[in-house]
């Protein structure tokens, strides 16, 4: 039988870089020719061959209703009937910030955007712009796009001169990046004692999705709060996944249940508040939000920015999410995901930690949860790959790379999880 996938990936190389429009996308941390999707419905995904497999990818983390939802259909159906694109404003952006600004009260105003990596930079240009510093401070492991100032990590020493992880980046871009451990209380108390005074900002993936899923533990984020309102530093919080995924409050509302008064300066959103569509979004206090163009000197803008289809699409979708019980579902249900393969891994001597918050989850081929990004590297590629490609072979589609968290949908049910542990009771045998 004719692979299409295999067909299609060597028709879009000769095209696409790497044949994707995405690295992750390319399968080249397991191997392997890339599945290409021709549809999806529900917690379902069909390739271009017709295989079908259950998505735990789920977009990347929008896809928290399933694909095709039916009121998030109708609501994008009837958008797009009306317009695509005015670049002018409309209600409905009105509408979706006011929900956002309902479930997240750490935010007074909301500036929308097309993307996390737009919204994180704008973020950080923003803080810079308020305080009068240029030093930010970022975390080995933690992805908050790729702009520039961002694309930059160190080893576990303190970096006072960051050095770029991607060419094109000067070293002149980056060398007011700082770049820590994650959960390395010391090292984070160091840096503020050298250039607290020059720190705008402290941006934070609460729990890192790009390490696969490691948590910031209380203290660590205890201790970042009290740091920057020492020494005037905004802490941001980068929630593109976590943001209406994790819990309806986001990663925040968690750490508010430990931390009395906690709460982040600004906050990156994403994925889920564009329910699959390009939208993302940055926030904060008044006194810092009104510092954006119009009204202030920080500038900021873009053509497709509050697209009144992809506002359609996130509002219709965060409308279905704060029914009563929701979270709770989806956390159970992917706390049965992850404890049984625990329990399949346990079963076969797999070294296996796992790990989830509502309905985003990690595993790790390691004996205990890491908590940062070196501990992370220390798991076991090759076996991962060996159990990504026998999961996809018996129609279970996580993600092609050992360091991204996954996610699970409402649309999973009972039989879709035990399916997944059935295939992983066997693939596991195997390893």
């Amino acid at each position: 039988m004719t692979d299409r996938n295999a067909e299609l990936f060597s028709r879009a190389q000769a095209v696409i870089p790497g044949g994707v429009n995405s690295p992750v996308r390319a399968f080249r941390a397991v191997g392997g020719a890339p599945r290409f999707i021709a549809r999806a419905a529900g917690a379902y995904l069909w390739d271009a061959d017709g295989q079908r497999y259950i998505d735990y990818i789920g977009s990347w983390g929008p896809m928290i209703l399933g694909h095709g939802h039916p009121e998030v259909l109708q609501a994008v159906q009837a958008a797009a009937r009306e317009g695509f694109s005015f670049g002018a404003p409309t209600e409905r952006e009105i509408e979706l910030v006011e929900a956002i600004l309902h479930w997240l009260p750490s935010l007074e105003m909301v500036r929308l955007v097309n993307s996390g990596t737009e919204a994180a930079m704008s973020t950080i240009r923003l803080a810079r712009g308020v305080t009068g510093r240029p030093k930010i401070i970022k975390f080995e492991g933690c992805y908050h796009g790729h702009a520039d100032a961002l694309l930059v990590k160190a080893g576990s020493g303190l970096a006072t001169f960051g050095h770029p992880t991607s060419a094109g980046v000067p070293p002149e871009v980056v060398q007011h990046t700082l770049v820590l451990e994650y959960n390395n209380i010391a090292q984070l108390e160091e840096a503020f004692a050298e250039h607290g005074a020059q720190i705008a900002a402290l941006m934070i993936e609460p729990i890192a999705g790009n390490m696969n899923f490691v948590r910031a533990s209380v203290p660590f984020m205890r201790r970042c709060r009290e740091l920057c309102s020492q020494h005037g530093a905004l802490l941001v919080f980068d929630e593109v996944m976590t943001g209406f995924r994790v819990a309806l409050g986001g990663a925040q509302s968690l750490y508010a249940q430990h931390i009395p008064g906690f709460a982040p300066d600004m906050t990156v959103l994403g994925k889920v508040i564009g329910g699959g569509m390009p939208l993302a979004a940055f926030g904060g206090k008044r006194a810092v939000m009104e510092q954006l163009a119009p009204l202030g000197p920080v500038y900021q803008a873009g053509t497709l920015s509050g697209n009144p289809v992809a506002t359609a699409c996130g509002l219709a979708t965060l409308r279905c999410i704060q029914q009563p019980g929701f979270f709770e579902a989806l956390a159970a249900r992917t706390r049965a995901l992850v404890q049984g393969l625990k329990t399949e891994a346990d079963r076969a001597g797999i070294p296996f930690s796992v790990d989830s918050e509502g309905g985003m989850f990690g595993f790790f081929l390691l004996p205990e949860l890491p908590r940062n990004y070196t501990q992370v590297m220390a798991s076991d590629a090759a076996r991962f790959a060996h159990f990504f490609h026998g999961m996809l072979q018996r129609g279970v589609y996580f993600a092609p790379a050992l360091y991204e968290a996954g996610f699970v949908s409402a649309a999973h049910s009972d039989a879709d999880i035990e399916a997944t542990l059935e295939a992983a009771r066997a693939v596991f045998a195997t390893l």
